[in-house]
């Protein structure tokens, strides 16, 4: 059996807020194909608004567009992944519909 290599190129957006000129809150959406699917799937990354801001909708506000984004895009589903010590993180995931499908495992590269 032969191992073989086919680049693969993925898109993406970042949606981002401003505040008094600083960067205070993001989400990136990366659109990605496999050979299962016409369509592309969306991945959310690095989800963050600032601390002394949260629990005032911007969060709420940011993930609306990036889903809303992803369905403009086409994406027949969104992942999203969270660390286990974040139950708020994880009560705005599925008030906005997303559900728990199970585990996210990871292998840091650097150091």
């Amino acid at each position: 059996m032969d191992i073989e290599r086919k680049e693969i190129h993925a898109s993406g957006v970042k949606l981002f807020a401003t505040q008094g000129g600083k960067e205070v809150a993001r989400a990136y959406l990366y659109l990605m194909r496999n050979d299962l699917h016409g369509a592309p799937f969306g991945f959310m990354e690095d989800v963050f608004v600032d601390e002394s801001l949260r629990g005032q909708g911007i969060g709420t506000e940011i993930l609306n567009e990036l889903i809303a984004e992803a369905r403009r895009r086409g994406c027949y589903k969104l992942i999203g992944t969270s660390r286990y010590e974040r139950p708020k993180v994880h009560a705005l995931y599925e008030r906005l519909g997303f559900r728990d499908c199970g585990k996210e495992f990871r292998m840091d590269l650097e150091e």
